[in-house]
């Protein structure tokens, strides 16, 4: 039999998907490393047991002790697996801007959690890395992990995650793009990478009110970056250990509202459900898209599961509250996201039985007419139904500009999504809308049920 002797055992060997739709304006081949499919659905289940492995073999932590961590969720997630298979206790600290599912999954593995205020500086006694330090001295047959400093965060990468990319790529990736939060995934990948080929280029995203990006770029730790952001998983107010910034060519800056718009297009483009930290090196990758070439095979690490937001960047209203929804679904964002592109029309002097053709052969309820390349009129199946049922018009030979009723309202190809209200009705089935090609859309009423 071919079984897996624990839970433990299922963690890495994760796909590289293509991404398609979101990327579909970039000019290369990119790839997604999911790391949804570890047991945990994080990333973090890497490094998590690699530092528990580590803490055994080094006798910091003995049978039946207590796991101390300092944790946004994902870590404690792969420690609080790791604890249930070997049998010790877990206590997390954690910030109060951390979702609220994150908190009841580590609680519902047995681990109590501790939640700190978020607007502390990490030298406070109330933060949550001053929290898990003083746990761990108090407890005793307690370790605190302290994933920013462990060095094992970055070794498990080194050994599982880079290897796995550059062999499912067959050595051709050229850009690795990260989201950068204790470092650990950034560095061992990329020290992995550059060992093999140093010309692999290595982005990190960072988020506003984080101090990578300028001390990367001036050596500065500048106080006056730090400030309270809303996005989870990466940018920090320290400089962990982990952060290997000699090994990262260039970090990049996203705003939480575009993290969380990212987030919510790769679930509506790509069907793949991801969180915060997925959004943000989405959003980052797009923004940098003038400095990639049609050669380049590009790598985005998306760090874990979508399960854990649906109470924030996945709910409308928490949304809405913080202004991220303005603008964020267009008429363009709805064509972008059909799988049938084509603009299916009739001209005004065909028969009514070639519209039945059309409507029976490619599934669909009204259509556009044209005449002489312009749009005069529309035909629905309603109008299509009436025909058939009245005999007398059966038994002429009716045209299709016999039928038609007024166009379908056109709309500019940027116009939002909750603009639409005002032009879609059950007199408007349907609207039109022309791309900067001078291509005409379709967007039916089925179309927007798709996307909401």
């Amino acid at each position: 039999m071919k079984i897996h002797k624990n839970i433990l055992e299922t963690i890495g060997n994760t796909p590289l998907i293509q991404l398609n739709q979101i990327v579909k304006d970039l000019p290369c081949l990119v790839l997604a490393k999911v790391e949804t499919f570890n047991p945990g659905h994080s990333i973090k289940d890497r490094m998590a047991v690699k530092m528990l492995d580590q803490a055994e073999s080094e006798g910091q932590i003995k049978p039946g002790g207590t796991i101390i961590e300092c944790t946004s969720g994902n870590t404690g997630m792969g420690l609080a697996i790791a604890a249930c298979v070997k049998g010790y206790k877990c206590i997390f600290t954690t910030n109060d801007k951390q979702s609220k599912e994150k908190i009841d999954i580590l609680k519902a593995l047995g681990a109590e959690v501790i939640v700190c205020p978020t607007n502390v500086g990490p030298t406070d006694p109330r933060s949550y890395y001053s929290v898990a330090e003083k746990l761990s001295k108090q407890i005793k047959n307690s370790f605190w992990f302290n994933q920013y400093d462990n060095p094992a965060n970055t070794v498990a990468h080194y050994e599982s995650t880079g290897p796995e990319i550059w062999q499912q790529t067959d050595g051709k990736i050229t850009h690795l793009v990260v989201g950068v939060g204790t470092g650990g995934t950034i560095s061992g990948t990329a020290q992995f990478l550059k060992e093999k080929n140093p010309a692999v280029q290595v982005w990190g995203i960072d988020t506003y009110g984080s101090v990578f990006k300028k001390y990367h770029e001036t050596g500065i730790f500048d106080e006056k970056e730090i400030y309270p952001y809303i996005t989870e998983g990466i940018g920090e107010d320290i400089l962990p250990k982990n952060v290997n910034f000699g090994i990262i060519d260039h970090f990049e800056k996203v705003t939480d509202k575009d993290g969380a718009l990212a987030a919510r297009k790769l679930a509506r483009l790509e069907g793949i459900l991801l969180g915060y930290s997925a959004g943000s090196a989405m959003a980052g990758l797009l923004q940098m898209s003038d400095r990639l070439t049609k050669d380049d095979v590009v790598v985005i690490i998306f760090h874990d599961h979508g399960s854990r937001y649906v109470g924030k960047i996945y709910n409308d209203d928490w949304m809405r509250e913080r202004g991220f929804l303005e603008g964020e679904l267009t008429v363009k964002d709805l064509i972008d996201s059909k799988l049938e592109k084509s603009f299916m029309y009739v001209e005004a002097h065909q028969d009514i039985r070639s519209v039945i053709d059309l409507m029976r052969e490619h599934d669909i309820s009204q259509m556009p007419v044209k005449k002489e390349d312009q749009i005069i009129g529309s035909i629905t199946e309603t109008q299509v139904i009436q025909y058939l049922l009245d005999d007398q018009k059966r038994a002429q030979d009716t045209t299709v500009g016999s039928l038609m009723g007024a166009p379908f309202p056109e709309v500019e190809i940027e116009t939002p999504f909750g603009e639409l209200s005002r032009v879609i009705s059950k007199q408007n089935p349907a609207i039109v809308a022309k791309d900067k090609a001078g291509n005409y859309h379709i967007i039916t009423q089925y179309d927007i049920i798709q996307n909401i």
